[in-house]
């Protein structure tokens, strides 16, 4: 009895010793007729005072990981701005390319291959914005539709990601940010910029009755042209208009090949579209356009004395035109989509070529 006495104290005076309490300071040990307490589990969680520097920071992390700014504050503004992405398409940049590529042409050709850096860096970050908040604002003209079709059903306002109110905010923010831009510009390119955004804005409405929409979106799109004409010279001269005619028909022949990945859905939504008005016509006046196009683009290199390197980047551009006409021809869905994001190839080959005719003439 007394051995077992003995054993039990010493066992209460072991669990003493090991028992600390945060400040490092011994915790009463029992005595041996009171029960041993169950061991404070926040107590030992908590660092020990000796504990290696590597357990203290672990359980700081989890700390923090536990707090609800983790858990749930940095997932939700994360999930919002993704949603906000897919809203203004920055995840899908081909819609950049499209618009960027008549911007550069111009800028490069009135400049005589050197544009002012403050008028380049305004027109990019223009284009960007200005796309972006026409997709906001697009989706937003579109959202009792978009539910409706295949390829759009999974858009943020259509699945609660974004909120229409959120939509209308986001575009006048963006809005106001590259109106600011063009403010730095000269009058004439001031006021061919309001004119521009008064056409990104009402296009999304001016689809719903306009037979052939994409007509609007082609003036919208390829109107940068004179407005870079006028940011770089202070006017709109001959090979401007030729190249917002050019433009214009490109653009109209590009998102015709868009429009008709959607067209069945469209045919019973009642939403009009080209690829709807030209029904089995679509693929010749496609590529009237498009000659049309490389034609007005060769008129302006013939104007403006422009050389082989020109032609080359003309040549690759026509090229990429008959591929196009290759991909639609059984007017597959996918085809057709793979045809329309081959014109980002069309607007480099044709850029690359002012390039290097300026770079080696």
């Amino acid at each position: 009895m007394a051995a077992a006495g003995s054993s039990q104290r010493d066992y209460i005076k072991t669990v003493a010793m090991m028992a600390t309490t945060p400040e490092g300071t011994a915790a009463p040990a029992p005595t041996a007729s009171e029960p041993i307490p169950p061991p404070d589990i926040e107590q030992l969680r908590a660092p020990q005072p000796l504990a290696p520097i590597r357990q203290r920071f672990q359980w700081l992390g989890h700390k923090i990981a536990a707090t609800s700014f983790v858990t749930e504050i940095l997932p939700g503004a994360a999930a919002k701005l993704r949603a906000y992405a897919a809203l203004t398409r920055l995840n899908k940049p081909i819609g950049i390319w499209l618009l960027l590529w008549p911007v550069l042409w111009a800028l490069w050709l009135s400049s005589g291959g050197k544009p002012d850096p403050h008028v380049f860096i305004v027109f990019v970050l223009g284009t960007v914005l200005t796309r972006s908040a026409g997709c906001a604002i697009n989706d937003f003209a579109d959202r009792n539709f978009d539910g409706h079709v295949k390829r759009t059903k999974d858009r943020p306002l259509v699945t609660g990601a974004v909120d229409p109110i959120e939509a209308i905010a986001l575009c006048a923010g963006l809005g106001l940010i590259a109106l600011g831009l063009a403010l730095t510009l000269n009058q004439l390119a001031q006021l061919l910029t309001l004119v521009g955004g008064v056409l990104v804005l009402t296009y999304p409405f001016f689809k719903r009755f306009f037979p052939m929409p994409q007509a609007y979106l082609g003036i919208a799109f390829t109107w940068s042209v004179p407005m870079a004409y006028a940011a770089q010279t202070g006017a709109v001269p001959r090979p401007a208009i030729v190249m917002f005619m050019a433009g214009l028909l490109w653009t109209v022949a590009y998102d015709t090949m868009y429009a008709m990945v959607d067209r069945e859905d469209d045919k019973k939504l009642g939403i009009r579209s080209s690829a709807i008005l030209f029904g089995d016509a679509d693929r010749f006046i496609i590529g009237i356009m498009q000659l049309m196009t490389l034609l007005g683009l060769w008129l302006i290199g013939h104007e403006m004395e422009l050389g082989l390197w020109y032609g080359l980047g003309l040549a690759f551009a026509a090229m990429f035109a008959l591929y196009e006409q290759f991909l639609i021809r059984k007017r597959k869905p996918e085809d057709c989509f793979k045809a329309f994001l081959n014109n980002n190839y069309f607007g480099m080959s044709v850029f690359i070529g002012i390039v290097l005719e300026y770079t080696f003439r």
